[in-house]
């Protein structure tokens, strides 16, 4: 199960990036595209999981936001979205340029005012 790992990496960066801040953390926002097989609610019950070992974590709320694929056409220069695992722009032409959907990353943190 690598969602733990993924997890604990998520909340290990955030301590050290807001050493005198992590305890005011109060929602955590991941994004994570469609390539990155993720599922949300296997990272929801990692992340329930790993609170078994560090109850402070109890207080964060953590939300997963799926994107979508999203890819470039390089013969009308135009981003599409990918339905279907149809990697084909609506001029016909097939694409393997991902732009967006393959990223794993904290998209937003918010924390307790003083």
């Amino acid at each position: 199960m690598h969602e733990i790992s993924i997890v604990r990496s998520v909340f290990e960066t955030l301590q050290e990036a807001y050493p005198d801040k992590f305890k005011r953390i109060t929602k955590v926002q991941i994004e994570a595209g469609l390539l990155s097989n993720i599922q949300p609610i296997l990272i929801q019950n990692a992340f329930e999981a790993l609170i078994m070992e560090e109850p402070a974590l109890a207080e964060i709320e953590l939300e997963v936001l799926l994107l979508p694929i999203i890819a470039h056409c390089a013969v009308c220069d135009k981003d599409f979205e990918v339905k279907r695992h149809k990697f084909m722009c609506d001029c016909g032409t097939p694409s393997k340029n991902i732009v967006q959907g393959e990223e794993l990353q904290i998209s937003r943190i918010e924390f307790l005012e003083n």
